[in-house]
């Protein structure tokens, strides 16, 4: 069986269609008072209303976040000792290993924390480690490694917080530790000499959502500080920070959403010649009226730096983010691309190998998750499978690669299931885990695997209930389609940036007509035409043919549509469509 639409029986069909939750329309009185003390359009000012945006004050204050409203960095427990001990470091002139992990955040972190303490005159380098030959997180090798460059300080970006025993071994090898991160820890912190994650229990840190890079970045901005730094030398750093917070799905709320904000800011100007061969790889020319927005981050620059820790080496994504010379930096983002194309063919092939697997005893109106196994699949997209198959049947899923007795598993959940929480119930069956709510890692023994696969589905059944999982559409206000032009598409940038916590906003119109059935291009993206009222608006939506009723019925009668509003250039003339979500008969 294959992925995509070409796919047959119960694993290839959604669980359900999608359930529409939408808002009470805002009241009109705060829509004209909203309107009145911003001068801005209507169909913005509901916008504002449906997302709790209620007073002109808290609405100027969202479309224009102040970096002046960061977190002090020293509320971060430990931070303070970790900078005084890099300060020194760097007086001295101590090798400082930076060890990152193998995914966007890890490898932008890293980069980040080395090249900042290399631009206030020290002594760095930084590593990450080989999916296949290390496994993630700090292990012996990662501390082995650090030991062998003489490193007199190692700090851990991304990783560490459960990575006791090496963290034990690099401390008897001599080094300092200091450890940041994100991922929630497990009973006991490190013994490391310092311990920085705003997730630890006693800190009372006020944004619990900074990702690995994020963390870096505060124990860099008080490193710079302490070795007598201007507050806005950090400021250069924010095209990593944004490049790691958008591509490892933190909440796009509060500080993280500043910090996104700016960092896209600066990766649009970004002076690093990798990111800057990077963008170009991906077919970006961002500029003053095309900046790079979270979905370019998200959907082209983050999937490439993670095919390289994917199906390649993560050490030459490191290499990329902290060159300075413009020849490498153009090998090395043609090694990338080399890498991205080679995973999304595994990821393909892998796909619809697994989704064959559980074709015969996946049950949906039985199971409430799916643990799912195979030999020879590489480890590196097992996360992305785990993604897609989640999308495909609502339920948390893990995937498993086996490579002899050892499996490395990656899992992927839905927002009502604590992925983290359910895989720590069943920790007895595993060599090792971590992670977060709704992605984790871990590894097992192929002896535990049934027992695993028991555990975890017994416990997603108590924790979802007897009701089937289903996929949900959340609206945020009904549009007519004369207000879904360039001035709405325009204004909605001060929105952003979209993602976890801050989506990407959807509206929906009802009984519209299509002008003509709706045309299927590349097997599973549907386009077509609505109009409604004398207005008419052109919609794409894509794998979109399999989800919805068949033409017939869409064009037997008015629809309702649920769309996001995007940009389409083509031959150089651009124009404002409509992204179709979903198609529904009209009520």
């Amino acid at each position: 069986m294959r992925s995509g639409p070409r796919g047959t029986g119960t694993a290839a069909r959604l669980a359900a269609r999608p359930l529409w939750r939408i808002p009470a329309s805002p009241d009109p009185d705060a829509v004209r008072a909203l309107q009145r003390e911003l001068r801005l359009p209507t169909a913005l000012c509901r916008l504002l209303l449906t997302r709790g945006h209620r007073t002109a004050a808290a609405a100027r204050s969202f479309l224009r976040p102040l970096l002046g409203s960061l977190h002090d960095p020293s509320g971060l427990t430990d931070a303070e000792r970790a900078a005084r001990r890099l300060a020194s470091a760097v007086s001295r002139q101590e090798l400082v290993v930076v060890h990152g992990d193998y995914d966007v955040d890890g490898i932008s972190g890293a980069a980040l924390l080395t090249a900042w303490i290399r631009a206030l005159g020290g002594r760095a380098d930084a590593i990450v480690p080989d999916r296949k030959r290390h496994g993630y997180d700090l292990s012996r090798h990662g501390v082995d490694r650090a030991a062998a460059r003489g490193a007199a300080v190692l700090v851990t970006v991304d990783c560490g917080i459960v990575a006791l025993d090496p963290v034990r071994r690099a401390v008897a090898a001599g080094m300092d530790v200091i450890v940041t991160d994100h991922h929630r820890p497990g009973p006991e912190l490190p013994p490391a000499l310092a311990v920085v994650n705003p997730n630890r229990p006693d800190c009372a840190y006020p944004n619990k959502h900074l990702c690995g890079a994020g963390v870096a970045f505060k124990v860099g901005q008080l490193l710079a500080a302490a070795l007598g730094g201007p507050e806005d030398e950090s400021w250069q750093y924010l095209d990593l920070v944004a490049l790691a917070t958008i591509a490892d799905q933190v909440e796009l709320s509060g500080e993280n959403r500043v910090l996104a904000r700016y960092g896209l800011r600066a990766l649009t100007n970004t002076a690093r010649p990798g990111l800057r061969a990077l963008i170009r790889r991906a077919g970006l020319s961002p500029g003053p009226e095309r900046p790079i927005d979270s979905a370019a981050v998200a959907f082209q620059l983050g999937p490439r730096i993670n095919a390289a820790g994917r199906v390649g080496d993560a050490m030459a994504a490191l290499r990329l983010l902290l060159t300075h010379d413009d020849d490498e930096a153009e090998r090395l983002a043609d090694t990338l691309e080399t890498n991205n194309r080679e995973r999304r063919s595994v990821e393909e092939d892998t796909t619809a190998e697994a989704l064959e697997a559980i074709e015969s005893e996946y049950d949906p109106s039985r199971d409430r998750a799916v643990v799912v196994a195979g030999d020879g699949w590489h480890p590196g997209v097992i996360g992305i499978v785990a993604s897609r198959i989640v999308e495909r049947i609502c339920r948390p899923v893990v995937v498993i690669a086996f490579d002899g007795d050892l499996g490395r598993g990656s899992a992927r959940s839905i927002p009502s299931f604590d992925l983290h929480a359910g895989i720590a119930a069943c920790s007895e069956h595993l060599v090792r885990f971590g992670g977060h709510h709704q992605a984790a890692g871990l590894d097992i023994v192929r002896d535990r695997f049934p027992a695993f696969r028991e555990a975890f589905c017994s416990r997603a059944r108590r924790t979802l209930g007897g009701a089937e999982p289903r996929p949900q559409l959340r609206a945020d206000l009904e549009l007519e389609l004369s207000e879904a032009g360039p001035e709405l598409y325009r204004y909605l940038r001060h929105v952003g940036p979209f993602g976890r916590g801050n989506p990407e906003p959807v509206f929906f119109a009802r009984r519209v007509r299509l002008t003509a059935p709706p045309r299927v291009l590349k097997d599973s993206h549907l386009k077509f035409r609505a109009t409604r009222d004398g207005a008419s608006l052109g919609f794409i939506g894509f794998r979109l043919a399999d989800r919805v009723p068949p033409a017939e019925d869409l064009m037997a009668g008015p629809v309702d549509v649920a769309f996001g509003l995007i940009e389409n250039t083509f031959r150089g003339h651009t124009t404002i469509e409509a992204k179709a979500l979903d198609i529904r008969p009209s009520e």
